[in-house]
């Protein structure tokens, strides 16, 4: 009698992030790789995507780069948002370019950290990026891409006094 097996694979935190992800994924971007504070990913330049000076949108550069460091700051596990976040752009891309987002975690003390993005069309730098992410304390993702809060305290500012 022949047996069956069954084996379940579970995704990773940054495999389940990016699976929920409609933007990133609506607009062609595909997870390469990941790892440990660790991501690359690939996008190419539609007619869509290029702006009335004939060449990519920045905002389409910096979703790019978003993505990277979003599936990098999230490899660790906890749901982890961006604080802020800033772009370099270093040339034009063009309709058809191929850019790859490399993301790589600089730091990361208490709940924050801070990520560096390079967005390439082959060799050539397209932009720098530079995220700074924070963890939601009591915060996880279910298998849906939900994300529940777990009695994260709340912040009080000078408004809300």
């Amino acid at each position: 009698m022949a047996e069956i097996v069954t084996r379940t694979t579970q995704l990773s935190p940054v495999e389940e992030m990016f699976a929920a992800d409609e933007a990133s994924r609506g607009l062609g971007i595909e997870l390469l790789e990941h790892g440990r504070g660790t991501a690359v990913l690939r996008m190419t330049v539609t007619p869509a995507m290029v702006n009335g000076h004939g060449i990519a949108h920045g905002g389409h550069v910096f979703l790019l780069a978003d993505t990277a460091f979003a599936c990098a700051c999230n490899s660790h596990g906890p749901v982890t948002v961006a604080a802020g976040a800033d772009i370099t752009f270093v040339a034009p891309a063009y309709e058809g370019d191929v850019l790859v987002a490399t993301a790589d975690e600089r730091t990361r003390f208490g709940r924050s950290g801070i990520y560096d993005v390079s967005v390439r069309r082959g060799e050539e730098v397209i932009a720098e990026f530079r995220g700074r992410s924070r963890n939601i304390t009591g915060s996880t993702m279910n298998s849906t891409g939900d994300t529940t809060a777990h009695s994260t305290p709340s912040t009080t500012t000078k408004e809300s006094r």
